[in-house]
């Protein structure tokens, strides 16, 4: 008798009780360069590289206070300590071409693996990963160049995002 007095009793409560109605605010959409970044972009690219491809895709160049609708192209630069972009954009905002430099990064697995499997004993003491677009073309360039060195020798390397060797 207990049970289902104190069981109507938690019943009664719990009916009186209401949903919360929480109402989001409205947001602004953005426009950003889907094509860019699906182009330029790799999954497994490192975060410097992600991060600052993100900020040239996103953006707005009609919010910058040089601004004007006369002119058809902007040439924005974009650094961080490991890199920097140069990208131009049209009037609407969108990312006609880029070119990308970024230095010491971490090696994706294909191309660290390449080095270590074509250049024994070698030891990496720079590498910079380059990358042009173009909004027609796509990517035209995505390599990597490596400095090697082993006792007094240094040898230069290029390779693709994909570890193949381009050059030695």
């Amino acid at each position: 008798m207990k049970n289902l007095i104190l069981g109507l009793f938690l019943f009664g409560l719990t009916t009186q009780l209401s949903a919360q109605i929480i109402e989001l605010p409205e947001i602004e959409i953005v426009g950003v360069n889907y094509k860019y970044l699906a182009a330029a972009g790799e999954s497994d690219a490192p975060i410097p590289v992600k991060m600052l491809q993100r900020q040239a895709a996103v953006y707005d160049i009609k919010a910058a206070e040089f601004y004007d609708d006369e002119y058809d192209n902007y040439s924005i630069s974009f650094f961080i300590p490991e890199g920097r972009i140069l990208a131009s954009y049209d009037k609407d905002g969108n990312v006609l071409r880029t070119i990308e430099k970024y230095k010491n990064l971490d090696l994706p697995p294909a191309v660290s693996q390449a080095i270590s499997k074509n250049y024994n004993g070698w030891t990496m003491t720079k590498n910079a990963y380059l990358v042009n677009y173009h909004d027609r073309k796509g990517v035209t360039k995505k390599e990597y160049k490596i400095l090697l060195e082993k006792d007094n020798q240094r040898m230069r390397v290029k390779t693709d995002e994909n570890g193949v060797i381009i050059k030695s």
